[in-house]
């Protein structure tokens, strides 16, 4: 029997930030990015959220061995493990479960100032870069809901705590991202 396996969409496309094993491209059908304000955080999350039959979201999945979720699970605190259901494609075993993570509905605040933190947002872009290249960074931005949402600009002082060091090219793709999509960074 394999080892079941997570589809990350977000800070986990960026194999620098985990260990899990036989990580490799998939996509994720009938859900979409979006950032999205919680009760648990001061700042926003990048979530999955339901969407459209036909909305697809490229990402990474990777083996949780022996099903041991503990570790993941409390990496994602803030977010409930939902079951793939058949909704991923991939190369390889078909067989394999499959799930993500969202933010529960329940715990979305409609307003406040929580922000982006762009630590976040780079580890996340720096990740869809490695594995999907320029057009896959612009897929990243084109298919996620909530860049009306401020960026706060902590990238001298990181607040997210799995943060990379950046490529000069890297950290120009982010911002002229931004730029394009007429962020709002403060």
């Amino acid at each position: 029997m394999s080892d079941p396996h997570f589809f990350g969409y977000g800070s986990l496309v960026n194999t620098a930030t985990h260990t899990y094993p036989n990580a490799q491209k998939a996509t994720l059908t009938g859900w979409r990015r979006a950032w999205v304000r919680s009760d648990q955080y001061d700042m926003v999350l990048l979530s999955a959220v339901p969407a459209d039959p036909s909305a697809k979201i490229q990402g990474l999945i990777a083996a949780v061995p022996n099903a041991d979720w503990t570790a993941l699970d409390q990496r994602e605190t803030g977010y409930q493990r939902v079951l793939s259901e058949g909704k991923v494609s991939h190369e390889g075993d078909v067989t394999i479960d499959i799930a993500h993570y969202a933010v529960p509905k329940s715990d979305w605040r409609n307003g406040g100032i929580q922000t982006i933190l762009l630590s976040y947002l780079d580890v996340v872009v720096q990740g869809y870069h490695q594995q999907f290249g320029k057009d896959g960074v612009a897929a990243f931005f084109d298919t996620t809901d909530g860049w009306d949402t401020p960026i706060l600009n902590d990238r001298e002082a990181p607040h997210y705590p799995r943060s990379q060091i950046l490529s000069r090219a890297e950290t120009a793709l982010v911002d002229q991202n931004l730029a394009r999509i007429a962020a709002q960074i403060i």
